[in-house]
């Protein structure tokens, strides 16, 4: 599959066409991706227990994987996704548009601490 968990993802097609997100989970069965955000379903849930109110609650539903796109935020450009072995041997994907790489340690060094940020303000508040 062409995008893993953590890539930013720009959705080509359906409902939600045009909007940005993070991917969140993958089901590799059936080339499914399901991204922060987006393509939201309502779902009735019972209450569980006597005496708490039952719920209507929105969920990330899945979308196909064909129907997303890599999307670059700095360059603010969704592309398709190519294979190169670097110099050292490692083999990346990077963006075909831009030639920027995705899978660099840098990269997901840089994600990981944006993540973090994330889950302190989020603790903070």
């Amino acid at each position: 599959m062409h995008v893993k968990v953590g890539d930013t993802v720009k959705v080509i097609s359906g409902d939600d066409k045009g909007k940005i997100g993070e991917v969140a989970k993958i089901f590799r069965h059936n080339s499914t991706v399901v991204v922060k955000e987006i393509n939201l379903k309502t779902k009735h849930v019972k209450s569980r227990e006597e005496g708490e109110p039952g719920q209507i609650i929105k969920i990330e539903a899945p979308i196909h994987s064909s129907n997303v796109m890599l999307y670059s935020k700095e360059q603010n450009v969704a592309s398709r996704v190519g294979h190169k072995v670097l110099d050292d041997g490692q083999r990346v994907r990077y963006l075909i548009k831009t030639g920027e790489v995705i899978d660099s340690a840098e990269y997901w060094k840089k994600l990981k601490e944006e993540q973090n940020t994330k889950t302190e303000v989020a603790a903070a508040s």
